[in-house]
């Protein structure tokens, strides 16, 4: 609606000052500096240029809710929704610079009605932003106006690289996509995600918070279970059984929560979450809270409806909790990162052969000029987790997926079996059951931890877990 200049000479006065505490700093402050210097060192005498992302249209005129990209946040520590537009630079001689839209003044006038008339950026339509000021005290990083950031990026440039695909206006500035630029930008990309290979004590206390939130989170999804079973969409009444766990005590879910219940777990990424509960099938339960500084896990538990395995069930579960028992024991320092899939794999396709489904032996089915037996699991088993849940995704081949592991790495092992309802090569009983074991685990000197043990995973176990959590 209009606002008359009298409105606006009001809303201009009589504000009291609300300075942030002096003590107020990002968690992680303390590590946040060496973070920056490392990237710096990969890069001497370049720009480096990382943006916090912009907001996406849900519909017409309603954004998604914006979470800063993970480069970002590892990088600053800042990871609220008022993060959007704003940009780190790294500069030539090493030193970082936030560029950041500043809290507005509340003048009204000729000092701006931002605060009280903006609906996207307004303080009092989506909260406070910090000032300069401010953000320097959170960060102990140089902050400058994001106005200012134009006048940067014009001119002689250094060479610079950018973070590109992130936002869209920085992309735009620095004149990308460029193909003299692209090689140079990928580069950027992959030593940002291969420098949160490895994770220091800091971020295996954040992840080690989050796995422990998810635990409490399936143990609120399995006391809804009675409810859910009345309900007509009993797969979504417990996704929000999990979701305001994850709401209430972190930032949200990690990813979007897979709630799985018959056939519906043969789906591997079932995010649709709107199917009826029957107590005679199991639940394949994908899902992790992600802590308020981005850390998410991911855990996979399957579970019977009834608080009972049925001897087939029992039977398909024992397989894969074999298979990951198998690729647990490979994980140390110094293994390759892919030798704890080819373990899960051969307790899956010798489970197969044994079963008569496979009209090969293991063996031949497991041949790279075969792999026949990934019809009944078509998935990895397995990936580093952190900031984002498939984390580190831009690394190199050489230093990821055909590296080797070290101690500080964090990852999932999670080998499943998907045996599709309408698969005339299983016997009747087999067909629908989807079933998945996922656990999070930390690379020590020696070995690894389980960081999800708080969970149970064997068959008689989750009965027992269960009967106690449902009376």
């Amino acid at each position: 609606m209009p606002v008359s200049p009298a409105l606006d000479a009001f809303m201009g006065t009589a504000w009291a000052a609300t300075p942030l505490p002096a003590s107020e700093r990002v968690d992680g402050y303390d590590v946040m500096p060496a973070r920056r210097t490392r990237l710096a060192e990969h890069f001497p005498g370049e720009r480096l240029i990382v943006p916090a992302g912009q907001l996406k249209v849900r519909s017409n005129d309603s954004d998604f809710r914006f979470r800063p990209h993970s480069a970002y946040a590892w990088l600053t520590g800042l990871t609220g929704e008022e993060q959007v537009g704003h940009v780190l630079v790294v500069e030539p001689s090493g030193e970082p610079v936030l560029y950041l839209r500043p809290r507005s003044p509340r003048g009204g006038g000729s000092y701006g009605s931002e605060f009280y008339r903006d609906r996207r950026y307004g303080e009092f339509w989506v909260g406070r932003r910090p000032d300069l000021a401010e953000a320097a005290q959170l960060t102990g990083l140089r902050t400058e106006h994001l106005d200012d950031l134009e006048k940067l990026l014009t001119g002689h440039q250094p060479v610079t690289r950018v973070l590109v695909g992130v936002d869209s206006v920085v992309d735009a500035a620095t004149g990308r996509p460029s193909a003299q630029d692209s090689e140079r930008d990928a580069r950027l990309a992959a030593v940002l995600s291969e420098l949160r290979l490895i994770k220091d004590s800091w971020e295996i206390e954040q992840l080690q918070l989050s796995v422990d939130l998810t635990a409490a989170g399936f143990e609120d999804v399995v006391r809804a279970i009675p409810a859910a079973l009345r309900h007509a969409r009993g797969e979504r009444w417990l996704e929000g059984a999990f979701n305001q766990r994850a709401r209430a005590e972190g930032n949200g879910v990690g990813y979007e929560t897979i709630v799985a219940s018959g056939a519906h777990a043969c789906v591997l990424h079932w995010i649709r979450n709107n199917g009826a509960l029957d107590p005679s099938t199991l639940l394949l339960l994908d899902a992790g809270v992600e802590v308020d500084s981005l850390y998410t896990a991911d855990i996979t538990r399957t579970l019977p409806l009834s608080g009972t395995f049925s001897p087939v069930q029992r039977q398909a579960y024992e397989l894969v909790l074999a298979a990951q028992d198998a690729g647990i024991a490979t994980l140390r320092p110094g293994a390759s990162f892919r030798d704890f899939h080819r373990a899960a794999m051969r307790v899956i396709a010798e489970g197969l052969a044994d079963w008569g489904v496979l009209r090969v032996s293991a063996e031949e089915a497991l041949r790279e000029d075969s792999g026949i037996f990934r019809r009944y699991t078509l998935c990895s088993t397995g990936h580093m987790l952190g900031l984002d849940v498939h984390d580190c995704a831009k690394a190199r081949a050489e230093t990821y997926l055909d590296g080797v592991l070290e101690e500080g790495m964090v990852l999932t092992v999670e080998p499943g079996l998907y045996l599709q309802p309408d698969d005339e090569t299983l016997p009747v009983e087999l067909r629908g059951l989807g079933l998945r074991v996922e656990d999070d685990l930390v690379i020590t000197s020696d070995g690894a931890r389980l960081m999800s043990g708080a969970l149970p995973r064997g068959v008689d176990a989750i009965e027992a877990w269960m009967g106690n959590l449902l009376g």
